[in-house]
């Protein structure tokens, strides 16, 4: 593992030196100071990210899903990113898919062994019949993870596009990767803690591929999550009110819309804004690439 000690993220940060010496507050302020650096540096990669986006609507529009892979923190992160994308824009489960080292158990409990096993990280995606209109996003803030690595091989040998997101230039997985996302935020806070500023830059980076794979695919009308599963109390008046809120109605008219379109917010905006049926709305976006914008334009 002597590795390890060329590693950006392993390397101590003279900004925090003495940090167990100092006030509460002082803590804080050292680690908020090293957070913000965090945008700033994914900037620079923002064309890389835009590559990603790009494949990953190119492969649901075929048919394919994304795997997120990671382990420890970064798996964390792949899996709630995954997890939140069917109530927000109504993708199915299988769409988008957050896979960690040491399965479910590691999602609560750090199992840190798992993710040495690279043959693992390949079967698990065998397991998800893995194909070439899939696309696997590895996630490792060291970059040398063997389980998403075997993940990331596994992808390649089947055709489906490869992307890696590390915060260490010179990682192993980039060399299975067809998209290299390095988001470089420089030495931890407190010495190899990758929770922290790689963790951080990370989840930004996952909310924008699929927020904005998301947009591509219709499922936001200006910027309103239209597509929302009304799953409870809160997303039911959240749908209420954006019907409201688009078509300039009352609320007794759009909960009748809301209900007679199958509880589907895009569609009930689509069948008061043009006065037809929830069928026809139904239609209309199905010819239109399921945006509620061309479907407008081309009415």
């Amino acid at each position: 593992m002597d590795y390890l000690g060329s590693l950006t993220t392993e390397q101590p940060n003279p900004k925090s030196n003495d940090i167990d010496t100092k006030s509460t507050f002082d803590i804080i302020k050292i680690i908020n100071d090293a957070d913000k650096i965090v945008p700033a540096v994914i900037e620079q990669s923002l064309g890389d990210i835009a590559a990603v986006v790009d494949s990953a609507v190119r492969s649901f529009k075929q048919g394919g899903r994304l795997f997120y892979v990671g382990a420890g923190t970064s798996g964390r992160l792949g899996v709630l990113d995954a997890s939140e994308c069917p109530p927000t824009f109504g993708t199915d489960p299988e769409m988008i898919q957050g896979i960690i080292a040491g399965g479910r158990e590691a999602l609560t409990k750090a199992i840190e062994w798992a993710e040495d096993n690279e043959g693992e990280g390949a079967k698990v995606l065998d397991e998800k019949n893995i194909c070439n209109k899939d696309i696997v996003v590895g996630i490792t803030a060291s970059g040398q993870a063997p389980f998403v690595i075997g993940a990331m091989k596994r992808g390649q040998e089947v055709g489906a596009v490869v992307c890696g997101i590390s915060n260490n230039g010179n990682s192993r997985i980039f060399a299975y990767a067809d998209h290299k996302i390095y988001i470089d935020v420089g030495p931890e806070i407190v010495t190899g803690s990758t929770r922290m500023k790689s963790g951080t830059a990370q989840k930004l980076v996952l909310n924008m591929i699929t927020t904005a794979s998301m947009i591509r695919l219709g499922k936001v009308f200006n910027n309103l999550m239209v597509d929302l599963v009304p799953v409870n109390s809160k997303l039911i008046n959240r749908s209420k009110r954006l019907i409201m809120q688009i078509c300039d109605c009352d609320e007794e008219t759009a909960m009748a819309a809301f209900e007679n379109c199958g509880k589907k917010p895009k569609v009930a905006i689509v069948s008061l804004l043009l006065e037809v049926t929830a069928e026809k709305a139904r239609t209309l976006l199905k010819e239109n690439d399921e945006h509620i914008g061309l479907v407008l334009r081309n009415s």
